[in-house]
Formats: C-alpha cells, sequence, structure tokens
C-alpha cells in the first residue's frame, strides 16, 4: 500500500517506520522545516508542505494513497487533512489521531474519519484492562462500521475455557481476531482453544458488546 502521513514527528516517525517494516510505501509531510529529517527514516519520501492546503496534497499526489493518517499534534490539523483526503482526493481510508479526548466526538465521517485513535483512551483502557478481568474494555471504535475493538481477559471461571473457538456460540457479527497467550500472538482458528488468563480482541458491533461479556463471563455480571 501507498500511505501518507501528515505530521513527521515521534508518532508520524514511528508509524512510518512500523508500515516500511511491513513492506509499505511511505510518504512523510510536515510543514516545519525542523521536522524533516530523512535520517531518521531513510526509506520514506519526504514532503515539507503543509497537509491543509490542496496545493501541497496535489503536490503530494494523495490520489495514489491507499490510506491516510492525520497524525500531527493539532487535532485541528488533522480533522482538515482527513476531510481534505476524503473529499477532494477520495483516499479509501483515512485515520485521525486525536490529541485531545473532548474533540474527539469531532473526528467521524462528517470529517473524512474512517478511524480515530485516541492515545489517552487507548491508555486508560489498558490500565483498566490491567485490573478487571472479566470485563470488555473498548480500545477503540470503527466509525465506517459502527463497530469496536474490545478486549477481555478470560476469566478462569467461564464457561467457555478450553473450548475450541469453534464452537463457541458467539453473537451474531462478533469476530474473535486475535489471542494473546504468554506474550505471544495467536491468530484463532476453529480448533484453537481459548484459556483462562488470555487475552481476547474481538471486532463487535456497539449493541453486541453486552451480550457478549455476559456469555464470556457470566459470575462477573450476574448471569
Amino acid at each position: 500500500m501507498r500511505v501518507a502521513i501528515a505530521g513527521a514527528g515521534a508518532v508520524g516517525r514511528s508509524i512510518a517506520r512500523e508500515l516500511i517494516h511491513n513492506g509499505h510505501q511511505v510518504l512523510l509531510i510536515d510543514k516545519n522545516p525542523e521536522s524533516i529529517k530523512p535520517e531518521r527514516v531513510p526509506d520514506a519520501e519526504w514532503l515539507l508542505a503543509d497537509s491543509c492546503e490542496l496545493s501541497s496534497l496535489e503536490e503530494a499526489r494523495l490520489d495514489r494513497c491507499d490510506v491516510v493518517i492525520a497524525a500531527t499534534g493539532d487535532d485541528k490539523v488533522n480533522l482538515v487533512t482527513s476531510l481534505l483526503a476524503k473529499t477532494e482526493f477520495g483516499v479509501p481510508r483515512t485515520v485521525g489521531r486525536v490529541n485531545h479526548p473532548n474533540n474527539e466526538w469531532l473526528f467521524t465521517e462528517a470529517w473524512g474519519v474512517d478511524v480515530n485513535v485516541s492515545t489517552p483512551r487507548i491508555m486508560s483502557a489498558l490500565v483498566e484492562e490491567a485490573v478487571t478481568v472479566g470485563d470488555l474494555v473498548r480500545l477503540f471504535t470503527f466509525r465506517q462500521g459502527n463497530a469496536n475493538l474490545v478486549e477481555m481477559t478470560l476469566p478462569a471461571d467461564s464457561p467457555y475455557v478450553g473450548k475450541p473457538a469453534g464452537l463457541i456460540p458467539f453473537p451474531e457479527n462478533c469476530a474473535l481476531v486475535t489471542i494473546l497467550r504468554d506474550g505471544q500472538v495467536y491468530v484463532p482458528n476453529d480448533e484453537q482453544p481459548i484459556e483462562a488468563g488470555d487475552e481476547l480482541l474481538f471486532v463487535v458491533p456497539a449493541d453486541v458488546e453486552e451480550n457478549l461479556e455476559r456469555m464470556l463471563a457470566p459470575s462477573a455480571h450476574g448471569g
């Protein structure tokens, strides 16, 4: 994929390195000359430009990008960049970084944002996750599909401990996407059993979250 990242600070460069490592083409855009440091990510393309200016985005050939990530430290810039990418250049997927939680409500499809990533929310979710076994923790929302990425640490008294994933009657439209166990990542298949203490990541519609939580940890929720 070809990915443009607005914001070449520490966050943008970190994302760029990861994407390049995974085989993607990356363009880093920043209007601050001090942020243009090609030696930090030598395999990326670099552009000194303002991502809120149409002419800059035309120069960046955003129409050829599969994804645009607005990762600056300014929420206004991230919103405008996402909106221009979506409406003017038809970029298939946009990701917007939310710096201030009070602005999260703005990062929606109306502003051209397909996925918003709120670092404070993720950090607080991970704190919650560390102390709440058996509770669903919402990590972030996929705006386009009205679905959420959620996590649950499976309690020892779950009725599904040791059961293969393919035999568990998960709610409709609920997808188990990853099992984290002993520091390892497992891609679930029908034969893969889930065990007490597993961190389970699901993509699930918001209205199904409660059913999933009660099903997997009934004793923790009055079941």
